[in-house]
């Protein structure tokens, strides 16, 4: 089945509309940041692989870094995905520009693995996506060309686009993005750029506040919990 990972879908649409606790999307939980035209040209990250737990309907999860996609229609991206599907919990690794769909990176993961990401912007409309996992002691690394504004940039958990849907976000363990980089320093994450997930009336994932050097944050599973109480914090 074919599988993409779509721009913000945010709970008003629209251009972004950010304060001090941050924005709301349907499929995007985690930090993003804005800015003018050809703002960004690098990003990078490191996480480990989450668990996924069993459901019973399929169930999808990826992590990545991208620019792009907030507030535009543009992504250049790549990360692990972690879903339940047919009883069974698969992960792997990939990479996407769209509006094509994602293509896998033909390397073994688990859960558990330790992975280092970058996006770089090498000369004129080539790209550099690079990937590293330390675990399993694998590095993959393509060149291709994007032509998008580079006007935003992204650490994300979000639940994918399967076929012509927004997927159930899978239940996963925590991810911890850690050594976050923008165009190669420290982006100084505050809490007007989180982004909370909710799916239908439910809070299904949400970001930690950053660090104190604004390079780190963990991403929560929220099963259960009322997406009124998220609501109305904004307000």
């Amino acid at each position: 089945m074919n599988k993409t990972h779509r721009v913000c879908l945010l709970e008003k649409p629209g251009k972004p509309q950010l304060n001090s606790l941050g924005w709301i999307s349907s499929n995007w939980s985690g930090y993003a940041i804005s800015g003018r035209t050809k703002s960004f040209r690098r990003i990078s990250a490191k996480w480990t692989v989450p668990f996924v737990r069993p459901s019973t309907t399929p169930s999808y999860s990826s992590a990545w870094i991208g620019i792009d996609g907030f507030g535009n229609t543009s992504l250049i991206q790549t990360g692990t995905g972690h879903d339940f599907v047919n009883g069974k919990a698969h992960y792997y690794a990939w990479w996407e520009i769209l509006p094509n769909v994602m293509t896998l990176i033909p390397k073994p993961v688990q859960p558990g693995d330790r992975i280092h990401a970058v996006i770089s912007k090498l000369k004129g409309s080539t790209w550099l996506i690079y990937m590293r996992n330390t675990t399993q002691n694998w590095t993959f690394r393509t060149t291709k060309r994007y032509t998008g504004p580079q006007t935003s940039a992204e650490w994300i958990v979000e639940a994918p686009q399967v076929g012509a849907f927004i997927s159930k976000m899978a239940q996963i363990s925590a991810v911890s993005f850690t050594c976050c980089r923008l165009n190669g320093r420290s982006p100084h994450l505050t809490s007007a750029q989180r982004g909370i997930m909710i799916q239908g009336n439910t809070v299904t994932s949400i970001p930690g506040d950053p660090n104190r050097s604004g390079d780190a944050f963990v991403v929560n599973s929220a099963k259960g919990q009322s997406a009124s109480k998220a609501r109305s914090a904004k307000k």
